[in-house]
């Protein structure tokens, strides 16, 4: 079965909705200040995370029905550069450094070199 371009937009996509999921979960669990049922429940970031995570749960798996595991997995990936990038503009504590973009480097490196490896 060849990977179909829907498939990769409807991943990344995934990747994105993922990502902002994880923002939001983070801001989430700062803004609580004790642990207990009624400030989880009613803390919206925290739902909207959840929300987030959900989506970009069905999306994942409707495109990989449009395509190959082992092309269209590595694409999660990138999950970890959305985050990495945005965080420091959400989180002042959060930050970029040659060693965080080595590593951003290295997981597209890996994503491309997956991408080229599952089209022969």
């Amino acid at each position: 079965m060849k990977t179909k371009p829907w498939a990769f937009a409807v991943v990344l996509l995934c990747t994105l909705l993922t990502s902002a999921g994880q923002i939001f979960l983070k801001s989430g669990v700062n803004k609580i200040l004790t642990f207990n049922i009624a400030s989880i429940i009613t803390n919206q970031h925290l739902i909207l995370g959840l929300l987030f995570y959900a989506v970009g749960a069905v999306l994942l798996i409707m495109g990989l029905r449009g395509g190959e595991l082992s092309v269209l997995y590595p694409l999660i990936a990138t999950s970890f550069i959305w985050v990495s990038i945005a965080s420091p503009y959400f989180f002042p504590t959060d930050s970029m450094n040659p060693w965080k973009w080595a590593g951003v480097l290295l997981i597209v490196g890996g994503v491309a070199s997956m991408g080229v490896a599952g089209r022969k």
